[in-house]
C-alpha cells in the first residue's frame, strides 16, 4: 500500500477529527479507531514531545515514558520546525492556560 497522506481518505480522517467537540469525543472515537497498541504509541509520542517541549533530557524522558532514545530523537527532530503541527498544538494549549489564569 502506497503511504499518501495527502489521499481523500487522509483528508477525510482529518475532517472527521476536527469534528469532534470535547476530549470524551476524541477518546471514543480514536478507541474506535486506532487498536490500544496504536493509540498507547501515539499518545508515548506526544507526551515525549510535551516532555520534551518542558526542556527535559532524553534520560528523563525515557525513564518517565520507557521510550526508547530513538523515538525521543525522531520526535525532537520534529520539534525543531517551528511550523510543525505539535508545536502549534503546544502554542495553543500553553495559550489556553494563560486565558484560564487570567480569567481567575
Amino acid at each position: 500500500m502506497k503511504k499518501d497522506l495527502t489521499s481523500e481518505a487522509v483528508s477525510r480522517f482529518y475532517d472527521a477529527v476536527l469534528c469532534l467537540d470535547t476530549p470524551e469525543e476524541c477518546r471514543m472515537f480514536f478507541a474506535d479507531i486506532c487498536t490500544p497498541n496504536e493509540l498507547l504509541s501515539i499518545s508515548q509520542r506526544y507526551h515525549v514531545a510535551a516532555l520534551l517541549h518542558e526542556g527535559k533530557t532524553y534520560k528523563e524522558i525515557s525513564t518517565i515514558t520507557q521510550a526508547s532514545t530513538t523515538t525521543i530523537s525522531r520526535v525532537n527532530r520534529l520539534l525543531q520546525n517551528s511550523q510543525s503541527g505539535i508545536d502549534i498544538t503546544f502554542r495553543r494549549m500553553d495559550q489556553r492556560k494563560r486565558e484560564e489564569h487570567n480569567d481567575d
